[in-house]
């Protein structure tokens, strides 16, 4: 089985879409002039300021009941590859051991310049403006895809194989409009996977979806562990 989550797993945590966390004083500022190289580099310290309010308040939230059913999940089929469009770290939290984030990860930061791995020093995050790359004296970004980027080439593989080979895809919280990601469950039903949809409401997904659980993440995924173990649930859906 493939799970690939959404903004919509994380919302139930607490935690808004890059665009509803836009209020108050970000809602002055385009979603570009925020998460952008060009935006980094004509503002730093307003995007570092941005990224860092938001790993704060990534870092108050919990998972709740829906990460942990997915844990659960992952233990009753014999393989289980998550992957996610969210950059936070819920998944990691709740006891997943490996998560595939297309988009990378909130809490991950690296040179703008020379792209080195940096890990955060005492004092680094209450800054006002980023810190320098200790190697090249570059600014320190966080490890998210910006617009205007493209995936990590190798994550993407990895998503895209697991996709193409699996038995069972299901799509949790997704609105499938964000492209590459959202050519995934595509990839899964052409290579004869079974497709489930778990989202309270309709999407792009859909149409592609045999089966199609119209609830939040917890709620929907509850419903589907009480289908039974992993045999139960393939036949199920034969």
């Amino acid at each position: 089985m493939v799970c690939l989550t959404g903004a919509g797993c994380s919302a139930e945590s607490g935690i808004p879409t890059f665009r509803d966390a836009q209020a108050g004083y970000w809602s002055r500022f385009k979603p570009e002039d925020l998460a952008s190289v060009d935006g980094f580099l004509h503002h730093p310290a307003r995007v570092w300021q941005w990224y860092v309010d938001r790993l704060r308040m990534v870092q108050r939230c919990s998972p709740h009941e829906g990460h942990h059913r997915l844990v659960e999940l992952s233990r009753r089929v014999p393989r289980f590859d998550l992957i996610t469009q969210n950059v936070d770290d819920l998944h990691e939290r709740a006891g997943h051991a490996a998560v595939l984030h297309l988009h990378g990860e909130l809490a991950r930061f690296r040179c703008l310049s020379c792209r080195m791995a940096h890990e955060l020093r005492c004092g680094e995050l209450d800054r006002d403006s980023p810190p320098l790359c200790q190697k090249c004296q570059g600014l320190i970004r966080p490890d998210v895809v910006w617009f205007g980027e493209f995936l990590d080439p190798v994550t993407w593989n990895q998503a895209c194989q697991a996709s193409t080979t699996c038995d069972v895809m299901l799509v949790v919280g997704t609105s499938g409009m964000v492209i590459p990601a959202a050519d995934l469950p595509v990839l899964a039903r052409q290579s004869r996977a079974k497709v489930i949809e778990v989202n309270p409401d309709e999407t792009a997904i859909s149409p592609v979806a045999q089966v199609v659980l119209r609830a939040p993440a917890s709620e929907g995924l509850r419903q589907l562990l009480a289908v039974g173990d992993s045999a139960g649930l393939t036949a199920s859906l034969d």
